[in-house]
């Protein structure tokens, strides 16, 4: 009698894969007023008036800023969402999204 030393296979648990993640991106412009953006991230993306504000300063320092981090669906319905609003209030605001790496 052969003496055969297998290990069993131990069950493979699939883990359902994460959906890939967007960033939205606040791009700066030299006409829409500071408090207008402060307003519209507070009212948008729900962060604080001192995170607002922060944010805010670093889009018009360095020209763009991450606004926040979603799936890509709500990150693209809020960065439309929010480039609307400013738009009807004839600002030339724009928030886009990229992915996340």
């Amino acid at each position: 009698m052969a003496d055969t030393n297998t290990k069993r296979r131990t069950d493979t648990v699939l883990k359902p894969a994460r959906p890939p993640l967007h960033k939205v991106i606040l791009l700066n412009d030299d006409y829409t007023p500071r408090e207008f953006v402060v307003r519209l991230l507070k009212a948008e993306f729900r962060v604080p008036e001192a995170q607002a504000g922060i944010i805010m300063l670093t889009a018009h320092t360095k020209g763009a800023c991450v606004v926040a981090v979603f799936t890509r669906e709500i990150a693209e319905e809020k960065a439309t969402r929010a480039t609307d609003f400013a738009q009807q209030h004839g600002y030339p605001l724009l928030f886009t999204t990229e992915p996340e790496e």
